[in-house]
């Protein structure tokens, strides 16, 4: 007897991800319409690849051998469906992930953001909230908290929660520390947190510059002028008509001369709306908004 996934399609499901076979497309599309008609989550323009992936691995967990009884049970089970929901924002973030791209920040955006009297980050795709604490911790360090407003936003209102919390595990702060260090980050990370048991708590101080919202690329427009926006490994999982719905947003969010920062896959390059910015580090996937 054929078990899970494997059962529906004959043996078809034993890869990374869903076959690309119509009956499959048709499913996919199909539950896909059906998470937007119930819970307004738009995932219909998300790379299918990644889907397929993803969606292949809740059938599992939940023993569906289709697509169509998966659909039935996230309609209908509001516990499947915030499972499956996780599965599909794909929640992964570091502290001063990619350090490099930090230092660049550092080096090359915070002389010009230093103009302003007042600032307005955008981390769109937030995730559990590392980056937007990351990007705290820089303008401290850089002299430049008080007069910046970060503006952390993301889908996952699970993901939501535990940015706002500010706790993460201790076991990750080495990690943590040596992105902070090769970032050209100022003293030590230890003094914008502390430690308690087995985690660790952000300061007061960077939460109250951050504020963390329900935000969604694929349906929702502009809220505020801002200086920066650091949208990271998010758009990667989308295909090319959401990225450059993305990359309208960005370019209407941003004031004149304002600054992009894109993930290490991720590039402006053949968008829509490569001609609004300019180049400042190309290997840092950051740009500049034309004046």
């Amino acid at each position: 007897m054929k078990s899970g996934t494997e059962g529906a399609f004959g043996g078809l499901l034993g890869d990374d991800h869903l076959p690309a076979h119509p009956e499959v497309d048709i499913e996919v599309r199909l539950i896909l319409e059906a998470i937007y008609q119930r819970y307004h989550y738009d995932f219909r323009d998300y790379a299918q690849t990644s889907l397929r992936r993803r969606l292949k691995a809740a059938m599992q967990r939940f023993d569906c051998p289709t697509l169509s009884q998966l659909q039935g049970r996230l309609l209908r089970e509001g516990e499947v469906f915030r499972s499956v929901l996780k599965d599909l924002t794909v929640q992964v973030s570091e502290m001063f992930r990619d350090p490099e791209y930090f230092r660049a920040l550092r080096e090359q955006v915070v002389p010009v953001l230093r103009t302003y009297p007042s600032l307005k980050i955008w981390v769109a795709g937030c995730s559990s909230g590392e980056e937007a604490y990351s990007l705290a911790i820089l303008m401290k360090e850089e002299g430049l908290l008080e007069r910046t407003l970060i503006y952390a936003t993301d889908i996952s209102q699970e993901a939501l929660m535990q940015a706002q919390a500010g706790v993460y595990r201790i076991d990750l702060v080495p990690g943590f520390t040596e992105n902070h260090r090769l970032s050209g980050g100022k003293g030590s990370l230890s003094e914008h947190y502390t430690a308690a048991y087995d985690h660790i708590l952000l300061d007061k101080a960077l939460k109250e510059r951050i504020v963390f919202s329900d935000h969604s690329l694929s349906t929702d427009s502009v809220f505020a002028e801002v200086q920066l926006v650091s949208c990271r490994n998010v758009l990667i999982y989308f295909n090319r008509a959401l990225q450059d719905r993305a990359f309208g947003l960005f370019s209407e969010a941003l004031c004149r001369n304002g600054f992009l920062g894109l993930g290490a896959r991720e590039t402006l390059r053949f968008s829509a709306h490569a001609g609004d910015f300019n180049e400042v580090a190309p290997h840092e996937r950051i740009y500049q908004r034309k004046g």
